[in-house]
């Protein structure tokens, strides 16, 4: 019988999955428990009977490998899949292994759409989403949901899109003990359990938790809850703190991407043009990016990035035109200075060491004044300069206020 198989996993144990998803399966799964179950018998069988589907990978014209993650996340699906809508992280795993090593494949995109699941298994898979990422440029879409394990995912992934009305987050862990000892009494049933090790018992069903067992189990809650704050924190280049205040909120749209659990608003659409686009430019501009990504796995880093790869050579050009423009601008200006100065001979000491134009025009004038104190105490004109040039009469100059064009521009 398949049943106990599924309380096993989903009762006293650790869930990464969405406090509502989680209410849809209490709903169904605790009225069933220890009454008749001669239907579900029978639905196990035919469910057990079910050929395994195996879920391969797309593989778009631009060499995208698009890996759907659908539904609730467990580790394995026991031939579930078919009928319930689960989704394994083993058949995930091989999937990525697949394109990873697959040499038609360029990039990889994760199609997600899940509330999250089992704890047991994820971290292992996000550890080899995280690693993929050296190999092949490897983005993520919550398409509409990427809620607590499957976020776990999506956080490993250098990119992660978000649709306008879709959500992300529900970093948290939970674990929900059944007790149905007062629905045993109901019944006129009573459990009687024998058994070795004080702490055998602990989870039954059958009677009230006891504070041992739940301090046990809050215990590997915390410990869980520790591993994915890590998990995400690592994969979105946050810090731990930042990534704990969340306290599982849900995030959609633009909060998403305003907390920094998302890079992008965009549907699975917008993403996979995104990338297809990546592929397709220089392999130095794609160099930088996976660079900067790698180094710097900030909330919208690798948006930046790309904006940065697309414009760099205009960029560069327009540097260059606006520093020559500035460097004729300045050259014209100390020139003229010197000139009106009656000293050309000096603009190009004063280019050669860039001396900044107040400065010059500074030293023009003390130059000025002293030459006009000179001229004073002589009373003529100095005598011209061994190279034949006649100095321009200072003194007549500085004597004459009224041009004052001159005047200001000195």
């Amino acid at each position: 019988m398949i049943l106990p198989h599924i309380a096993g996993r989903i009762f006293s144990a650790p869930l990464m999955i969405s406090h509502a998803k989680l209410e849809v399966i209490l709903g169904i799964l605790a009225p069933k428990f220890d009454r008749d179950c001669s239907a579900l018998r029978a639905t196990a069988t035919a469910i057990d009977t079910v050929p395994k589907k195996t879920r391969n990978y797309e593989v778009t014209g631009d060499g995208v490998a698009i890996i759907p993650i659908l539904g609730t996340l467990v580790r394995r699906t026991v031939g579930l899949e078919a009928l319930s809508g689960l989704t394994s992280y083993a058949e995930l795993s091989a999937q990525l292994a697949g394109a990873v090593s697959d040499p038609s494949v360029r990039a990889i995109l994760l199609d997600i759409d899940s509330p999250g699941g089992e704890a047991g298994g994820v971290f292992d898979l996000a550890d080899q989403i995280y690693a993929a990422r050296q190999e092949k440029p490897v983005w993520a879409v919550a398409n509409e949901e990427a809620f607590s394990a499957a976020f776990a995912l999506a956080a490993s992934a250098q990119r992660i899109y978000v649709s306008r009305t879709g959500g992300v987050g529900s970093i948290g862990v939970i674990a929900v003990h059944l007790d149905q000892s007062q629905a045993d009494e109901d019944e006129g049933l009573k459990y009687t359990a024998i058994f070795a090790g004080d702490h055998k018992d602990d989870y039954s069903p059958h009677k009230p938790l006891a504070d041992p067992a739940r301090n046990a189990l809050q215990k590997e809650v915390n410990r869980i809850y520790a591993m994915f704050i890590q998990c995400v924190a690592t994969g979105r280049g946050l810090d731990a703190k930042t990534v704990r205040q969340t306290e599982a909120s849900l995030f959609f749209g633009d909060n998403a991407v305003s907390a920094g659990l998302a890079d992008k608003i965009g549907t699975f659409e917008v993403a996979l043009a995104d990338l297809s686009s990546l592929l397709s430019t220089p392999p130095n501009r794609k160099d930088v990016f996976m660079t900067q990504a790698e180094e710097t796995p900030t909330p919208l880093a690798q948006e930046q990035a790309l904006d940065v790869a697309a414009s760099q050579e205009e960029l560069l050009k327009q540097a260059k035109a606006e520093g020559f423009a500035e460097a004729q601008a300045y050259m014209t200006e100390v020139q003229d200075l010197c000139s009106l100065a009656g000293a050309p001979e000096k603009a190009e000491a004063f280019i050669k060491k860039t001396v900044p134009v107040a400065e010059v025009r500074k030293a023009l004038l003390e130059s000025k004044a002293k030459q006009a104190e000179a001229t004073a105490i002589t009373g003529h004109v100095p005598a011209p300069t061994p190279s034949g040039e006649a100095k321009i009469d200072t003194a007549a100059i500085y004597a004459s206020r009224n041009n004052t064009k001159t005047q200001s521009r000195l």
